[in-house]
């Protein structure tokens, strides 16, 4: 069978691409600076295969990603196999069974690749790379201020400034409505109007909810916005008592990140919940000023046996759309021939080096041709300005 011809091999499915020079190397250099300063915390690196057994990977937590994760067939063992559409619920599992034996609280990062069935809106990638950590067996407040605190200060790491945290309660909803009783579609028809922020879809439902309930809930939505307004907004409603317990965590949580003195933007939305389905606790979204999206997020959920953990994934697809274009290396043609210390001395001195293989050919054209803002002429680094289209696609 003939091959396809090439822009017919080039292409690839939707919410997938190749990543091209230069900016995989960038991308797998931000990865490293981000764990070394999750490594600094002492959090320490664990690493998951991409498919585990389905029944393992859509356990407790992981129910909630069913619908994002592929699945197939295992020729070996004829069991169904899932692809990892999120790699928190895998560090849930290593920390309860192969570290169960460990004392808590047990600090782990991660990074790796993860698939997802479909894209968004906002992230049509149906692949990307996860940058995370997870705090597991700390039950306290201050577990969450230091995973957010940490994840801030790796994106300032590498270059990214201007960060906002918005601070969510994903379980205050429900434990306002817990009372309620109500049947699948209003809840579901609530739920969809405060995700879309619709405060009179929500008073429409009133005769559903109940008129003090949808009151409430319109007056939670008004709440959103910067940290000090809305948390003096959330203290001022009056909650029934498992629904204030979880203000209070959030308040507790947004005090503490302002005692750390760490310059961050603090905002608050009380009923965000759209994709903190299996978190139990405080949520936060990363965002910078001038980039698209957020950057991470994170918070505190139960694992599979019931302890309290809480975690970070920053989104490496959107931390490199927030960082500046790739610097250009120096690169520098070695003519064939030339000694081995030679290309070992440029190498210590930071220079990217590249061999011609042909004698004949003339070092400053062939360093051009191959990329190269420089050549080795008799024994000088000489420029030779390289074309500007060097390895970028």
């Amino acid at each position: 069978m003939p091959l396809p011809d090439q822009p017919e091999r080039a292409l690839l499915p939707a919410g997938f691409m190749d990543v091209l020079p230069p900016h995989a190397t960038c991308e797998a250099e931000t990865v490293e600076r981000l764990m070394q300063v999750f490594a600094a915390y002492g959090y320490d690196r664990v690493k998951p295969p991409l498919i585990e057994f389905e029944e393992t990977m859509l356990a407790g937590s992981g129910a909630a990603l069913t619908k994002a994760t592929f699945r197939l067939m295992d020729p070996v063992s004829q069991r169904m196999l899932a692809l990892r559409s999120d790699m928190t619920t895998q560090i849930a599992r290593i920390a309860e069974t192969r570290l169960g034996h460990r004392p808590r609280p047990l600090r782990l990062s991660y990074a790796g690749q993860v698939l997802r069935v479909r894209g968004t809106e906002l992230r049509p990638e149906r692949q990307f790379g996860q940058v995370g950590a997870e705090l597991v067996g700390a039950p306290s407040r201050t577990a969450d201020v230091e995973v957010i605190v940490m994840a801030a200060e790796a994106l300032a790491a590498v270059g990214i400034g201007g960060l906002c945290v918005d601070l969510g309660a994903p379980s205050l909803v429900p434990a306002i409505l817990a009372q309620r009783g109500l049947d699948a579609a209003t809840a579901a028809r609530l739920n969809d109007a405060l995700d879309r922020k619709d405060a009179a879809a929500v008073t429409a439902l009133a005769p559903a909810v109940g008129t003090a309930t949808a009151d409430l809930l319109v007056r939670l939505l008004a709440a959103a916005g910067p940290a000090q307004p809305a948390l003096e907004k959330l203290t001022a409603a009056e909650l029934p008592a498992a629904a204030a317990s979880v203000r209070s965590d959030l308040i507790a949580v947004a005090d503490g990140l302002a005692a750390t003195g760490a310059e961050l933007t603090l905002s608050v939305d009380p009923v965000e919940g759209r994709g903190f389905e299996y978190h139990s606790g405080v949520t936060f979204s990363l965002f910078a000023s001038g980039a698209p999206g957020e950057l991470g997020r994170g918070g505190r959920y139960l694992t599979g046996t019931g302890e309290e953990a809480t975690g970070v994934s920053l989104f490496m697809d959107a931390v490199l759309k927030a960082l500046p274009p790739p610097a250009r290396l120096r690169r520098v043609l070695l003519p064939a021939g030339t000694l081995a210390a030679d290309g070992r001395r440029l190498r210590s001195e930071g220079w990217v080096t590249v061999s011609a293989l042909d004698r004949a050919a003339e070092p400053g054209a062939e360093a051009r041709r191959l990329g190269c803002s420089h050549a080795l002429i008799d024994g000088t680094v000489v420029v030779v300005a390289a074309e500007p289209h060097s390895l970028t696609p």
